[in-house]
């Protein structure tokens, strides 16, 4: 299969097409066709472009070698997160609700598979040293640790965490009795 480029040239292009596709649909940004009172997007205009992006990534060799690197890592990363929810899920009842169904530990742990992917695509890209661009921010910080330019964005950093800590209004839950 690998001589006949599905790992190079198919996958990567129908995973290109598919997200692209499903953006175009889900956000009708190209238009919409009215039909008897429905709107419908439109779909082949989202099929034309979803097409040339998915042509259009499969021409850069890199592009390809950091989706197909970044992949990877994303389907171990998945693979984790659905055995850790294997595993809580064998503490409680489905009829039980769980500490991830909504409020701040679902928020944590978006937060922490956001942060993830986003580390993985840094370390899938590479420059043209062949020096992954995580490597390369990583490397940076630690050569210049000491420097107030570091200091400075490490503040800013701090700042904006306790701002957003300080401004963070949560939601009053209604309680039973109250509004009914």
């Amino acid at each position: 299969m690998e001589e006949i480029g599905i790992y190079d040239v198919v996958l990567p292009f129908l995973l290109v097409f598919a997200i692209v596709f499903a953006i175009l649909e889900k956000t009708k940004i190209l238009g919409v066709d009215v039909i008897e009172g429905v709107e419908y997007p439109k779909k082949s205009i989202n099929a034309v472009i979803a097409f040339v992006i998915g042509f259009l990534v499969i021409i850069s060799t890199r592009l390809v070698g950091a989706i197909n690197e970044a992949m990877a890592n994303i389907v171990l990363l998945l693979l984790v997160s659905v055995s850790f929810l294997l595993m809580i899920g064998t503490f409680f009842h489905y009829e039980e609700k769980t500490f991830l169904e909504k409020g701040g530990w679902r928020t944590f742990f978006m937060v922490i598979m956001f942060i993830a992917i986003v580390l993985i695509f840094l370390q899938a890209i590479k420059t043209d040293s062949g020096v992954s661009w995580l490597e390369a921010f990583w490397n940076f910080l630690a050569n210049n640790w000491a420097t107030s330019y570091t200091a400075s964005i490490i503040l800013l950093v701090v700042v904006i965490v306790v701002i957003l800590f300080i401004t963070y209004e949560r939601k009053p839950s209604k309680g039973k009795g109250e509004g009914e």
